[in-house]
Order: C-alpha cells, then sequence, then structure tokens
C-alpha cells in the first residue's frame, strides 16, 4: 500500500473514529442528568466524572483539529471548520457551567458543541471522499 493511500486511510479512520466518539459523547451530555443515578449501579459512574468529560472533551477537540488540518491539507476546503470552531466553543462553555447549579444548561451546550463536532468531521470525511488525486494535485 502506497504512503498516500495509507496516510488517507489513517486520516479517514481518525475522522471516523472521531466522529463516532464526539456523537457518543453529545448523547451521553444530553442523558446524562436523567441517567445519573443509574451509572453507578451498571459500573459506569466514571462516565458522570467531572474530570472524565474535561479530559474527553480535550481530546476530543485535538482529534477534531488534527484530523480536519489534515483533512483540509488534501482537499484543501474550509467547510468543516465551521462546524468545528462553534462545536469546540459550546464544548468549553459546557465544562464553564457550574453543573451543579445548572445541569440543564450544561447538558445543552455540551451536547450541542458534540453534535457540531460530529458534523464537523462528516463534513471532513465527505470533502476528503470527493477528492481526486489526479495531474494537478500536490499529494
Amino acid at each position: 500500500m502506497s504512503a498516500v493511500r495509507q496516510h488517507s486511510l489513517v486520516a479517514r479512520l481518525a475522522d471516523r473514529f472521531g466522529a463516532t466518539a464526539s456523537f457518543l459523547c453529545a448523547v451521553h451530555c444530553a442523558l446524562l442528568p436523567l441517567v445519573i443515578a443509574v451509572l453507578p449501579a451498571l459500573g459506569l459512574g466514571f462516565l458522570a466524572n467531572h474530570r472524565f468529560e474535561r479530559g474527553f472533551i480535550a481530546f476530543a477537540s485535538v482529534l477534531a483539529a488534527t484530523t480536519l488540518i489534515v483533512g483540509f491539507r488534501r482537499h484543501r476546503r474550509f467547510r468543516a471548520f465551521w462546524f468545528l470552531a462553534p462545536g469546540i466553543a459550546l464544548l468549553f462553555a459546557g465544562i464553564i457551567v457550574d453543573f451543579e447549579e445548572n445541569a440543564t444548561l450544561h447538558a445543552i451546550l455540551v451536547a450541542m458543541g458534540g453534535t457540531l463536532v460530529t458534523l464537523a468531521h462528516l463534513t471532513n470525511l465527505r470533502l476528503g471522499h470527493g477528492h481526486v488525486h489526479d495531474a494537478a494535485c500536490e499529494h
């Protein structure tokens, strides 16, 4: 397998992983206020831990930014960043909100942010899929 094809495969897999993780994060954040009492009984109490959530948001943000930059270098379209920038801003706004005082606002912000980051990954995947390597391509 050529280095370009292998790089492309890794980039697509990273985008798919990021899209899935961001979507699961959005669902987790939207449902967390409803199921917070059930998680410890299922052995999933760590999902309600705010340090875990902050770490996951930081990881998801770095992964998203990295995969979108790699994708941009390939397809040269900025469209995915229009979802990523507000998505990350909403995620960080959500973790700034005091969960104990306003769980609903927290859940709304991080669920919307996770959804936008998911859309950024999916947009990046679609843009990369439509990119054709030809004589005019630099890569």
